[in-house]
């Protein structure tokens, strides 16, 4: 993350933990809560409003949008959790809210497991990509080169079409972290399989998680339901782009809008990546496409090209033909580089992700398990 957003957070979280620490009276109090949380919502709009808008949905973008994703969850948790007695959160409405945004965070995971095997799909076509690249590399071009590489195009963009099925034949099972029977396996049983079962839907999961996402209103909207809401609209927002990125199963439907208030500052650069991000979705999903990846519309933009110049291929071709598929080529070439340096790397955020909800996750349950003990009258 840049080295201002480091310090902004830093500053941030030490912040709440010095105030947690520290002794006031209940109206000074009150008021360094509403400045924190007014903060963590300013932090939230900041950080999504420095996502760049000209590389949208490449894998650089999807690794910057998944680091402002951590740093907003650190913050949420320091501002909900760090230090607070735990029968504040026992009490309406966060009785009712926190155990919600838990249920969304669980079914992340699943959207986590079915992207990461989206990535190996999209390992599988860079790999047909880079046969053509090699095949329309020599020199001079021949008959046979030139099969080879359509071939190769012909299978990379047929895959393309068919998003379930490119995205079901790299289905296995994975180990996203250590054996069952450690406390992670036990909190969170999906988390050690990539296998998604057959019937099961990113669209469906999207809108499942939804479900129950609504903003505050009234005195609550200046509580601890307001940052809350906020995290909760952050989490679904980051699943539902990653999807919107990577070929998943089952996405009809996935660029229907969710409600996000427009009013208000942190969420106005969201509903400005998501319209944009839905825009797109709705020009690709008529036709079907392996998924809105800057670095996959650009290779399916050249296959189709390329395949062209492979159907009226004659030897010995036309120099000025043959300089403008050499820059194509380089091009196809420099998209297999992109794909080749980045996606493991995404792969291992992604994971790291997984990783960083799970173990909130856990802290949240410990709590709330704490909270209902206090509140539960001696016998």
């Amino acid at each position: 993350m840049p080295a201002t957003t480091e310090s902004n957070q830093g500053s941030f979280l030490g912040r709440i933990s010095i105030r947690r620490n520290q002794v006031m009276s209940m109206d000074g109090s009150h008021d360094q809560e509403l400045e924190d949380l007014e903060l963590f919502q300013k932090h939230v709009g900041d950080r999504f409003s420095e996502l760049p808008a000209d590389d949208l949905l490449s894998i650089a973008w999807l690794r910057r949008l998944l680091d402002e994703f951590l740093c907003c969850e650190a913050e949420f948790k320091a501002v909900v959790l760090m230090g607070r007695d735990p029968s504040h959160l026992a009490k309406p409405p966060l009785d009712r809210l926190l155990p919600d945004l838990l249920d969304r965070v669980v079914k992340s995971l699943d959207v986590c497991n079915a992207v990461t095997l989206g990535l190996d799909a999209l390992k599988n076509l860079q790999r047909l990509a880079e046969i053509a690249v090699v095949a329309l590399h020599h020199s001079p071009l021949g008959d046979g080169q030139v099969r080879r590489a359509k071939k190769a195009l012909a299978a990379l963009l047929a895959a393309m079409l068919h998003e379930d099925a490119t995205a079901k034949a790299t289905e296995r099972s994975r180990s996203f972290g250590r054996r069952q029977g450690t406390a992670t396996a036990k909190a969170s049983p999906r988390s050690f399989s990539c296998t998604m079962a057959r019937n099961w839907s990113a669209s469906k999961q999207i809108h499942a998680m939804l479900s129950n996402l609504a903003a505050p209103r009234g005195n609550e909207s200046s509580g601890l339901a307001q940052p809350v809401y906020v995290m909760g609209s952050v989490l679904v927002f980051v699943m539902w782009a990653l999807v919107a990125a990577v070929p998943c199963q089952e996405r009809n439907g996935l660029g229907t809008h969710f409600p996000l208030p427009r009013q208000v500052g942190w969420a106005q650069p969201m509903v400005s990546l998501q319209e944009k991000i839905a825009e797109e979705w709705k020009k690709k999903e008529k036709k079907g496409t392996v998924g809105l990846l800057d670095e996959i519309q650009r290779m399916e933009k050249l296959g189709h090209s390329l395949v062209e110049f492979a159907d009226s291929f004659q030897f010995p071709a036309e120099a000025d033909r043959l300089e403008e598929v050499k820059k194509q080529v380089q091009e196809l070439s420099d998209i297999c580089t992109r794909m080749q340096d980045g996606l493991e790397p995404l792969q291992l955020q992604i994971r790291e992700v997984f990783h960083r909800i799970v173990r909130s996750r856990n802290e949240f349950l410990v709590v709330l398990d704490q909270a209902g003990k206090l509140s539960t009258p001696p016998l």
